[in-house]
């Protein structure tokens, strides 16, 4: 009777380890997916247009987006493994699908941490048209002015028409510049 009793003890425990194995996997499989959307996502939401941002803010910012692309790599191919080992035991049809949701979020979160996001926020203003000082209507004396001289020439671009496109492009002196703020 002793024998009996130990066998189905020892493999209750082995049944218990897979389980135990699988629901880690889950969790690292959650976290791991939500922490790539996070690093990605987390720059846009602080360098949004039109809001203050600080220097705390920019640094976090651009240091995410400098180490994003390797880490969302490596979070890829984490969580690849795990789908493809978590898949074989997934036998209902919703937990194949949270396995796809995940890696096709990661997968997103990869691709979006190879996209300059900033570029889509602040286009520069094309076509611009440009005016003598002289000539214009809608300047005041306390109007801010990005200002810039080159090879004599002078130039001067109303930050308040700036606030959209944050850029424009134009040739002063006969070289290219941008104008930004």
């Amino acid at each position: 009777m002793k024998n009996v009793s130990t066998m189905t003890e020892t493999s209750a425990r082995a049944s218990a380890r897979p389980a135990r194995h699988r629901l880690a996997a889950w969790t690292a499989l959650l976290i791991l997916t939500l922490a790539t959307l996070a690093l990605v996502l987390t720059p846009a939401w602080l360098i949004q247009p039109f809001r203050p941002q600080s220097q705390t803010a920019l640094a976090v910012s651009y240091t995410l987006r400098r180490w994003s692309p390797l880490l969302t790599v490596l979070a890829l191919l984490i969580v690849l493994a795990l789908a493809l080992w978590l898949w074989r035991g997934a036998r209902r049809w919703w937990l194949k699908s949270l396995l796809v949701l995940a890696l096709g979020l990661t997968i997103l979160a990869t691709w979006f941490a190879r996209q300059n996001h900033f570029e889509w926020m602040f286009k520069p203003l094309e076509a611009a048209a440009y005016a003598r000082a002289g000539e214009v209507n809608f300047l005041t004396d306390t109007d801010m002015v990005l200002a810039i001289e080159v090879n004599g020439e002078a130039v001067a671009y109303p930050v308040r028409l700036m606030a959209y496109h944050h850029l424009v492009e134009d040739t002063v002196g006969g070289k290219p510049v941008v104008a930004t703020y």
